[in-house]
């Protein structure tokens, strides 16, 4: 499952990812987020927050990893949530998904 947070890392490169609270919120209410990525271990604010904006705008959201594994994937420090704007990249997130799950 380690493809995904190397698709992260592609989208991060390819400028089609957005990461933070706020920013992602904003993305998911923009109608510009294809699919969310939150950490196991984000906290419980944050995990209610993207889960009922994810839910209320049919967002897909994948709850995988840690905030330091998913910061390290990105070339950055920690991040509990992300999310990709692009369709590709976000079918590829779900197929991975997918497939990790049969």
């Amino acid at each position: 499952m380690d493809r995904l947070l190397g698709t992260l890392g592609l989208c991060m490169k390819a400028g089609k990812l957005v990461t933070g609270e706020d920013s992602v919120l904003k993305a998911i209410r923009g109608n510009k987020a294809k699919v969310v990525i939150l950490a196991k271990d984000a906290s419980a604010n944050t995990t209610k927050r993207m889960t009922n904006a994810a839910s209320f705008y049919k967002v897909p959201l994948v709850v995988y990893s840690t905030k330091a594994d998913i910061g390290a994937a990105l070339g950055k420090n920690i991040r509990a949530v992300a999310a990709v704007l692009d369709e590709g990249f976000s079918a590829k997130i779900i197929k991975t998904v997918e497939e990790a799950q049969n």
